[in-house]
């Protein structure tokens, strides 16, 4: 079936319920814990220009740190500064991120999924 790769926080709601509804489609995936592991800048460029989206679209906004960095709408950060931020401090970074060959979506709601696999 499909050959996914979940970018994904183990403890995440959202990820445990993405994993909730792979398991009942019998789907496996490989998992990348990229809070853990880390992610490098061209590994999120490859991620967002898959899923199609800009770095805002995937940035955690409701995440403290956020603030703290001064990311939030109109201060000024571009693209390539907020990517480096997101690859220094993965909390950044949205999650879960689902990844099928040329494809990803960032699974919010998680039935987002459904997508990669209806090809």
């Amino acid at each position: 079936m499909a050959d996914l790769t979940i970018y994904e926080k183990s403890i995440c709601t959202t990820c445990r319920s993405l994993s909730a509804l792979l398991d009942a489609r019998g789907i496996d995936a490989d998992r990348v814990q990229y809070h853990v592991d880390g992610i490098d800048e061209a590994t999120i460029r490859e991620l967002l220009a898959k899923a199609e989206i800009g770095p805002r679209d995937a940035l955690r906004v409701r995440d403290p740190l956020v603030a703290e960095l001064g990311l939030l709408e109109g201060m000024g950060v571009g693209d390539d500064e907020l990517i480096a931020l997101m690859a220094r401090h993965p909390v950044l970074l949205q999650r879960p991120i689902v990844v099928r060959g040329d494809r990803a979506v960032l699974a919010r709601p998680v039935e987002r999924v459904l997508e990669l696999l209806d090809d």
